[in-house]
């Protein structure tokens, strides 16, 4: 009798969750979605591109380019003025985005990957998700559904189906992590800054790539590496001007997608960029598909679809039914 009540009641109420989840969630599921498209195309390119020069001056470069970009689209859509009206406690908030985000990692997941060698590397990386569910949980009350723990559940297992990582360890392994953990921070910090109705996704965005570069400059400069800025050709331009277009896209789309939904929702939707980057590799590098990594990539949708679908859904559906406490005690049980 129960059972029939909720699914009349569900019934009476589908078009009320289909508007209440789009116009909470779509936007910022759809953005980061495009972010992480862009993503598994931008790491097939930049594997190329990378191996052209040092880094670190590559990532400076681009992150300079983008940072004036974002602002030339600031003032572009007539937003000039909420530069202006920042606080000293956004900038401050900006700064520590550009230094836990846009510098740091960058420089020791570089460095880590010098040292170190095998498909290790590229498994650790995505595990970020792993760390940013955990921060999240902490510091941003983020509830640990049933929806989220089986999805990291299947992308942890689809990322290792995908990669296959060959499990050694080393000093670079360890640069490595200590980026991850950094990156996972970042963001999860990132979606503390945008719970505030007067930052746009587009400003943080900004804060990050241009403080970010600040940081990177100044290593450049202790290191002796600035000098190295001299001697880019026309290929390295060529090589910086593709990579800024992808980055531009992949920041602007994410900081604003993240505006609006979990950042262990965005964090699974990332994911996605691993399977694209494979096919890619598949298509035009000629690199044959296993079973293991067929089966690897469709964990990965899979996972992806129930943390989103499963915990929205199962989340928006309790919260209505808790006005009868039989059939909230039947959904919950």
């Amino acid at each position: 009798m129960d059972l029939k009540r909720i699914i009349i009641y569900l019934k009476s109420n589908m078009l009320d969750i289909r508007k209440r989840f789009a116009q909470e969630n779509m936007d910022g599921l759809l953005l980061v979605l495009f972010t992480a498209i862009i993503s598994g195309f931008s790491i097939f390119i930049n594997s190329i591109g990378v191996k052209e020069f040092d880094s670190s001056i590559f990532t400076f470069a681009k992150n300079l380019v983008v940072a004036i970009l974002l602002l030339a689209i600031i003032i572009g859509l007539g937003n000039f003025s909420e530069l202006r009206l920042l606080k000293r406690k956004h900038w401050l908030q900006f700064m520590g985005i550009g230094l836990i985000g846009g510098s740091v990692p960058f420089l020791l997941f570089f460095r880590g990957l010098q040292l170190a060698a095998g498909t290790t590397s590229a498994f650790l990386h995505k595990t970020i998700f792993i760390y940013i569910t955990i921060f999240a949980l902490l510091f941003l009350k983020e509830k640990l559904t049933k929806g989220l723990f089986i999805g990291a559940a299947l992308l942890l297992l689809g990322n290792y189906l995908l990669i296959r990582p060959d499990f050694s360890f080393s000093l670079g392994h360890l640069l490595i992590v200590i980026a991850v953990i950094f990156w996972a921070a970042e963001n999860t910090f990132a979606k503390y800054v945008l719970r505030q109705k007067e930052l746009s996704g587009t400003l943080v965005a900004f804060g990050r790539m241009f403080f970010g570069s600040i940081f990177i400059l100044a290593f450049l400069i202790f290191s002796g590496k600035i000098q190295l800025l001299g001697k880019l050709t026309a290929t390295h331009f060529m090589w910086i001007l593709l990579s800024t277009v992808f980055l531009l896209f992949y920041v602007f789309t994410y900081y604003n997608g993240l505006k609006h939904i979990k950042v262990t929702t965005a964090a699974s939707i990332l994911t996605i960029g691993s399977p694209i980057t494979t096919l890619l590799s598949w298509l035009f590098a000629g690199k044959a598909i296993t079973l293991s990594q067929s089966v690897g990539m469709l964990l990965i949708v899979a996972g992806i679809i129930s943390v989103i679908w499963l915990t929205a859904i199962y989340t928006y559906i309790y919260s209505l039914l808790s006005r009868d406490s039989r059939a909230a005690k039947l959904l919950r049980d």
